[in-house]
């Protein structure tokens, strides 16, 4: 299987966006503190469907522009993953978003991804890369960790403005070059 890599431009254009994330929860992250570390654990949970609404936002913003990027991943020309980061106001990379479509999964998308999130973040001469991700995308949180990425905070609240019921917890994961 071959993954290929490509900033999108007016050519792919329509390939962006494309690509399915929604997940099944079956386990989450549990958080303790210790010192100065933030270590976790997995635990199972209840399954269920997680879907991110769609953002707007134009990719026309991030064609050719300096400070902002993506990248699209195909699998024999076949649309299977995206990434999406810009440079954020402390100076780090900050992936905005990462996909893998769920044919795709489990398959070195992500982690391809993330290396050239890296790579563009170096040639940028940024001192790492940073990212917000939830507690219940634990697939996501080990792929960061196996990536060479620190668990560095949690916000308990962030979420409840958007629903007061919700349990879910922000991490913030930092790799620092």
């Amino acid at each position: 299987m071959e993954i290929t890599l490509h900033e999108v431009n007016l050519n792919n254009f329509n390939d962006a966006g494309k690509c399915a994330g929604a997940f099944t929860v079956d386990s989450r992250l549990a958080i303790s503190t210790g010192g100065t570390e933030i270590q976790f654990s997995i635990v199972p949970t209840t399954p269920y469907q997680k879907k991110y609404p769609s953002d707007a936002f134009d990719y026309n913003d991030y064609i050719e522009n300096p400070v902002r990027i993506v990248y699209l991943a195909y699998v024999e020309k076949i649309i299977a993953g995206e990434i999406r980061l810009r440079k954020n106001w402390n100076n780090y990379a900050y992936i905005e978003d990462l996909v893998v479509d769920a044919e795709f999964r489990r398959r070195g998308i992500g982690r391809s991804l993330i290396n050239q999130a890296i790579q563009w973040a170096k040639e940028k001469h940024l001192p790492g890369i940073t990212l917000e991700t939830q507690d219940n995308n634990a697939a996501g949180c080990l792929l960061y960790q196996s990536c060479g990425f620190e668990l560095a905070g949690f916000d308990r609240h962030l979420y409840h403005g958007l629903d007061h019921r919700t349990d879910e917890m922000a991490l913030y994961w930092y790799l620092i070059f």
